[in-house]
């Protein structure tokens, strides 16, 4: 069963996407700006952007169901790859006990001049019954 989760964004609309879907025990959450009401929080500061991207991106997993603990993957895309620790002190801070396997790399552009950052996440429960443990 799929489930289309919106945040309601703009542009959501304009390119005809989901901020997220969920199929079955996976979600897979878009690319992810610090935009909220229309606006850019944190111009000029990719730690700021980051963590409100990162909290958007989990809110719509949490919309689907899932939570921190379930993200199995991120991507981090930046306009400048000097803003590495910046960026990867805000992924620290929220996934530092989850350990997700984790992508970050530097684009051109992106369609806000404002945006720094954008990210991408994708969480797996596993089925009720699976052994597996986290740090195991």
């Amino acid at each position: 069963m799929r489930k289309n989760i919106s945040s309601r964004s703009p542009y959501e609309d304009v390119v005809g996407y989901s901020r997220a879907v969920r199929v079955g025990g996976s979600v897979w959450v878009a690319g992810t700006t610090a935009t909220v009401d229309g606006e850019v929080v944190g111009v000029g500061d990719p730690y700021e952007q980051a963590r409100v991207a990162f909290g958007i991106a989990l809110n719509a997993v949490r919309t689907a169901g899932l939570d921190t603990p379930d993200v199995v993957r991120t991507r981090m895309f930046v306009t400048d790859i000097a803003h590495f620790e910046e960026v990867g002190r805000a992924h620290r801070e929220l996934f530092d006990v989850v350990r997700p396997v984790s992508t970050m790399v530097q684009v051109t552009a992106f369609a806000h001049p404002d945006h720094l950052v954008e990210v991408e996440v994708d969480a797996h429960r596993a089925p009720q019954g699976w052994r597996g443990r986290l740090g195991a």
